[in-house]
């Protein structure tokens, strides 16, 4: 089993999974600069972390067969949902108190509203991204279709 070691250890921010893994979450997410790491992949679940930058987005987006759980550590977000991509109706603040829900199939978009980067973690169950998937930026995560 993988382990922090009550957090004089930081390991590298890199996919740990399938393996038992224990860590500071906090201290995770807070590190990862990446738009988007994964953290952990299992066979049912993945845990990717997000570093939004000031005025960026996670951008529209729908897992038809996943299900999310978005937790933010630090900054503040506007949280869109909906039914169809043109019509995110339902609309949130949320901050380092909230986490997010979003079922399969809903339209979805975070939009860091703060001043300093959105650091966000995010598990998927069925995983939604390539084992070991790192995207720097937004725009790399686009250009590899995730």
């Amino acid at each position: 089993m993988q382990s922090n070691r009550c957090g004089k250890h930081h390991p590298e921010i890199r996919d740990y999974g399938p393996e038992p893994y224990v860590l500071n979450i906090n201290h995770a997410v807070n590190m990862n600069e990446n738009f988007r790491t994964t953290l952990w992949t299992g066979k049912d679940m993945q845990l990717t972390l997000m570093s939004i930058p000031v005025g960026g987005d996670i951008g529209v987006e729908m897992h038809p067969d996943v299900d999310q759980f978005i937790r933010i550590e630090s900054g503040c977000a506007r949280v869109y949902m909906g039914d169809c991509r043109n019509a995110l109706c339902e609309a949130a603040y949320a901050d380092n108190r909230y986490a997010v829900i979003i079922p399969a199939g809903t339209w979805h978009n975070l939009v860091n509203a703060g001043n300093r980067p959105l650091k966000i973690y995010s598990i998927y169950a069925p995983p939604q991204h390539p084992v070991g998937t790192v995207h720097r930026t937004k725009a790399d995560a686009q250009r590899e279709g995730d």
